[in-house]
């Protein structure tokens, strides 16, 4: 179940995927929070930037400078991460990840669990139908996105 603070950062990454979307880019976007308080939030910005690794979740931590302590923070994204952002906040010790959807993109819930990351899925509906859009419309970016060859 989310609270109010959870579901206001999970909107706030949903209109950065949106706005990525809008730009020509991949819409995935992220906030990272501690509690009720915003820390920082992205977008993926790989088309944008022409930075191969400037997914959602890098950019957002990107974003959020040097850090103390990643733990106690939650990182909301609205695509399930990749390994590479999987790894990072396994690196960074946060410890809880809200996802806004795996429909379209099951990323690596099982990973982190495994590694004491406490996983969401949320399944949100506007998260899903951006995402699926996206990819019937730029199935070349989406493959590159994810770095596979298209079929």
């Amino acid at each position: 179940m989310l609270n109010d603070a959870d579901q206001k950062f999970l909107r706030i990454a949903y209109d950065e995927a949106r706005a990525g979307f809008d730009e020509g880019g991949c819409p995935i976007g992220s906030v990272l929070a501690q509690g009720d308080h915003l820390i920082a939030q992205g977008r993926n910005q790989r088309v944008q930037g022409g930075d191969p690794i400037a997914h959602g979740e890098m950019d957002c931590l990107r974003k959020a400078g040097r850090q103390k302590t990643y733990r106690g923070m939650t990182l909301y994204t609205s695509l399930s991460p990749c390994m590479m952002c999987s790894g990072t906040i396994v690196q960074f010790g946060i410890t809880r990840v809200v996802v806004g959807e795996n429909v379209n993109f099951g990323g690596n819930e099982d990973f982190l669990r495994s590694r004491g990351v406490d996983v969401i899925v949320v399944n949100d509906a506007d998260c899903v139908a951006l995402m699926k859009r996206f990819i019937e419309e730029k199935p070349q970016l989406w493959a590159e996105d994810i770095a596979e060859d298209e079929e």
